[in-house]
């Protein structure tokens, strides 16, 4: 792989974990480049972006991402499902990160502070960060990367949200950072 990969992230939401790579790609941790933000709604994250594109037109987001020849698709608190046709474009270069340790608490409808609520639910004394490539099944791809945050007694889905997403950000700059390294 070429240094100074391009990515396209994917947001739906106030776009921290993309703040946290575009940091990491400004201060030389990560030799790549956003070259476009997209998102299926009005995403508050967007205004950190240089370039986007608000779309749930499929067709269109492939063309874009082929016309900007993106190397990489992160997706970052994304709540779409990719279709097929995006998948198989980009086997093994679509990255999601997920707030619990997969296979728990994963799958179609389980995120944000659903996530969180489910581990309190259950009763667990640990959850955490998984990063891993995307597939056809929601959250079912190869793991490149988990860590483990522990449940305190106190915790409410709020708390222990905000502990999981400061894993987040560390962890997505390292999963770039891995994923680059190995491709190169």
């Amino acid at each position: 792989m070429k240094s100074n990969s391009k990515l396209a992230v994917f947001i739906s939401g106030r776009g921290s974990n993309y703040l946290a790579v575009k940091n990491a790609i400004e201060s030389g941790k990560i030799d790549a480049e956003i070259s476009i933000v997209i998102s299926n709604c009005m995403a508050e994250g967007l205004q950190f972006a240089d370039k986007k594109l608000v779309s749930n037109n499929f067709d269109e987001i492939l063309s874009v991402l082929k016309s900007e020849e993106i190397d990489y698709i992160l997706l970052l608190g994304y709540l779409k499902i990719l279709p097929k046709k995006i998948i198989e474009a980009y086997p093994n270069r679509i990255i999601n990160i997920h707030p619990s340790l997969i296979p728990s608490f994963c799958g179609k409808g389980m995120h944000g502070k659903r996530v969180h609520q489910a581990v309190l639910d259950r009763g667990c004394k640990v959850t955490g960060v998984t990063t891993h490539f995307v597939n056809e099944e929601a959250d079912a791809g190869p793991i490149i990367l988990q860590e483990s945050v522990k449940v305190e007694e106190d915790d409410t889905a709020q708390s222990l949200a905000e502990r999981v997403l400061k894993v987040e950000h560390r962890l997505i700059v390292e999963t770039v950072q891995k994923v680059l390294e190995e491709t190169k």
